[in-house]
């Protein structure tokens, strides 16, 4: 018995050892998405940590299938806290749209923090597009002869559900165009390659600002402090369609020692705190969470409830 104590607490000192020196080389943040979106919190977040650890935190993009190759790799990757995953909600919506993965959401992955909450999305169209309104976008889209095409990142995620669930509460039809990223669907909408899209803050408020879009709506429940000009869907007429932006968060492979897992949480958590983090996040119309490695597990657990329902009542199939 003695013998066995003894080793269990020999394990326990390596193990806060190894956490107290973490990190002692490079670590890799790959980004299940193309530029834009998560991608640009992860490098605000990442500049950070490098600064606060003293090691290179290299933010790695990794887009395809909605989040899924990024997945991947960071679930065949060795737990030693030196390659993370950042990923949008579309993390818990991908098992409710697929009918297989090449990993196990919720077995292969240890979460570590929420980054960030985007609220709720904005409802955008090309300059092209003859409406002013949100109204008068329905009544051009039900004109006879209109076609239409809205962008996403990729089949299944926030964007694509909100769409769906946005065309059946209001009777039109747009034809999804996926793309890589947040930053290319954005991107496609700017330069009117399609004519609308639901987008998080993020990726979609250069062309606001730039005026290469032009935004209706926002889905959230009052309006958006960057975008105070911007009405909410209930003050755009439509006040039975409400939809959660989603969020940006951090992974990492499962079986990461607790100790690496809550000092990197720790970490974030400072990094969230500091002013110019702050600062730069909510410019981006994002807001900083950092909630505990215990809090975040349970609040995936439910999150992946509510899309599988999300995704029933879209009318959306597995694929």
């Amino acid at each position: 018995m003695l013998r066995k104590l003894v080793t269990a607490a020999l394990v326990l000192a390596s193990l806060s050892a190894w956490a107290q020196s973490y990190p002692n080389r490079p670590v890799r943040v790959v980004v299940a998405a193309a530029t834009g979106g998560p991608d640009i919190v992860a490098r605000v977040v990442a500049a950070q940590l490098q600064a606060q650890l003293g090691q290179p935190f290299v933010v790695e993009n990794q887009p395809g299938a909605n989040g899924i190759v990024g997945a991947s790799i960071v679930a065949k990757a060795p737990p030693d806290g030196y390659t993370l995953l950042v990923y949008s909600s579309g993390f818990v919506i991908n098992p409710a749209v697929h009918k297989s993965l090449p990993y196990d959401t919720e077995k292969d992955f240890t979460p570590v923090t929420n980054l960030v909450s985007n609220g709720g999305l904005f409802f955008a169209v090309a300059n092209a597009v003859p409406a002013k309104s949100l109204q008068e976008f329905l009544a051009y889209a039900k004109q006879p002869g209109v076609r239409l095409a809205y962008s996403t990142p990729g089949i299944g995620n926030t964007w694509h559900l909100a769409m769906e669930v946005f065309d059946n509460m209001t009777g039109i039809q747009m034809t999804h165009i996926p793309y890589k990223g947040g930053g290319p669907a954005t991107a496609a909408l700017a330069s009117g390659e399609v004519q609308a899209m639901f987008a998080s803050p993020a990726p979609l408020m250069p062309h606001y600002k730039s005026g290469r879009v032009r935004v209706l709506a926002y889905t959230g429940n009052k309006r958006h402090p960057a975008m105070p000009d911007v009405p909410t869907t209930a003050e755009a007429g439509l006040p039975q369609y409400k939809h959660d932006g989603g969020w940006f968060a951090m992974f990492a492979p499962a079986n990461t020692p607790a100790e690496i897992v809550d000092k990197l949480w720790h970490e974030v958590r400072t990094a969230m705190q500091n002013p110019q983090v702050r600062d730069r996040l909510t410019k981006l119309g994002v807001e900083p969470v950092a909630d505990s490695p215990a809090d975040f597990k349970k609040f995936v657990q439910s999150e992946l409830k509510a899309y599988a329902e999300q995704v029933r009542l879209a009318g959306v199939k597995p694929e």
